[in-house]
């Protein structure tokens, strides 16, 4: 059980506490209530550029990295379809710096040319080595296009296109500042060697001056049930033939998405799981196969992609796809192989809140979903799951008109 205490600055910053005096370090967690989703479809590309422009100096700082340093820190961010999160570590006794840095940063940007011009070039760089040159790498480009025909899941955090982050402007930066990186957007989880009084002290002197800013409220179309497959194939130079198959799923917080989470471990978790025994080392069909879900929290993907091995027909690859997928929805799991998934979730579970920064981010994410103390019931969640709901949401979710599925041809 993670205990924690909960504040609210009068600005609307959300303050999550979590004390561990079993460590000298402490955390800082900041995580804005905004990601790709919330972009203009003309303009995507904007929350993972802000990722970059939050260390580029803000109004009193010129560079945010080095006062860091020196009081012994690190710290990194990324940036998801559902928000930002900022993180860095330090020395308990240095908590001060990290709430210097991160209030300027939310306070204001700099907002200079040369910052911009800066960060908008490493964007593009970033963009082209991952996703352009790289070889599958535009494969969830076409998949998401596909597979959402409304949602703004169907472009990916890096933007829809390269253009758009070279044509941003200074004035859309500001803009996009203003409206989601505000206290009332924000929370702010500090865990470690902290006492919770100290922080909200330090909260109020740091913070608490910074103006609310307006409440974002979020209406994103939804996406419409699929009611018929979707089809594509594409040819590059890559050096197998690969095929990927999706399917739509539940939000983040439907008790169906630990379903369909432990149906992905079921499927493709790793060697001793369905996919694999049976295509990869049996059938010898594909070089790798994984099963996994995309976790976001709207409605996300299920997904199955697998590399083939030379020489096997697409075709014939997909067929022997469908074939697991039959058999989990026809025959079903028994309670031993839905056990050994549970037991392995809960090995993670258990494993990732070790780490204080995990901890921190999770407590900045479950407060998102709605309360920081969802993160003690996921357990529970998981262990609800019985092998009937398993075999009644196979049924549901592998349901050919709700499949989407990608041929990639290696054309070398």
């Amino acid at each position: 059980m993670i205990q924690f205490k909960k504040f609210t600055l009068s600005n609307g910053l959300r303050l999550i506490v979590h004390e561990d005096p079993s460590t000298p370090m402490a955390v800082v967690d900041v995580l804005y209530d905004v990601g790709a989703k919330d972009e203009n479809p003309e303009k995507t590309g904007f929350a993972h550029l802000f990722e970059h422009l939050m260390f580029g100096g803000s109004v009193n700082i010129p560079v945010y990295d080095e006062p860091l340093q020196l009081a012994g820190g690190e710290n990194n961010a990324y940036t998801t379809n559902d928000f930002t999160n900022y993180y860095c570590q330090l020395p308990a006794e240095n908590l001060e710096t990290a709430f210097w840095l991160e209030s300027d940063r939310m306070l204001s940007l700099a907002f200079s040319k040369k910052s911009l011009d800066v960060q908008r070039k490493v964007v593009c760089e970033e963009f082209k080595e991952h996703y352009i040159n790289k070889p599958y790498g535009d494969v969830w480009f076409k998949m998401r296009e596909l597979a959402y025909t409304t949602h703004p899941y169907r472009w990916q955090t890096i933007g829809k296109e390269l253009s758009h982050i070279q044509h941003a402007q200074i004035e859309d930066v500001k803009n996009f500042f203003y409206k989601h990186y505000r206290p009332v957007n924000a929370i702010l989880v500090v865990a470690g060697n902290v006492q919770a009084d100290r922080v909200l002290e330090l909260a109020e002197k740091w913070f608490g001056s910074i103006e609310s800013g307006e409440k974002y409220n979020r209406q994103l179309p939804q996406e419409p049930a699929q009611n018929a497959a979707r089809f594509l194939e594409t040819k590059s130079k890559v050096p197998l033939n690969a095929l990927y198959k999706c399917w739509h799923i539940y939000p983040r917080l439907d008790q169906r998405y630990y379903i369909a989470d432990l149906i992905t471990d079921i499927l493709g978790g790793g060697g001793s799981s369905r996919l694999y025994q049976s295509l990869v080392k049996e059938k010898q069909l594909f070089s790798n196969i994984d099963c996994s879900h995309f976790g976001t929290n709207d409605a996300g993907l299920l997904t199955i992609e697998g590399k083939l091995v030379k020489g096997v027909d697409m075709k014939e690859a997909e067929k022997a796809v469908e074939e697991e997928l039959a058999k989990i929805r026809e025959e079903g799991v028994e309670e031993k192989e839905l056990q050994k998934v549970k037991n392995k979730t809960e090995s993670m579970i258990a494993f990732e809140d070790m780490s204080l920064m995990n901890r921190a981010n999770s407590l900045a994410i479950y407060e998102l979903l709605g309360d920081a103390g969802l993160m003690n019931t996921e357990l529970e969640k998981y262990n609800a799951v019985t092998a009937k709901s398993i075999q009644d949401e196979s049924r549901i979710i592998f349901d050919e008109k709700n499949s989407n599925t990608l041929y990639y041809y290696s054309d070398n």
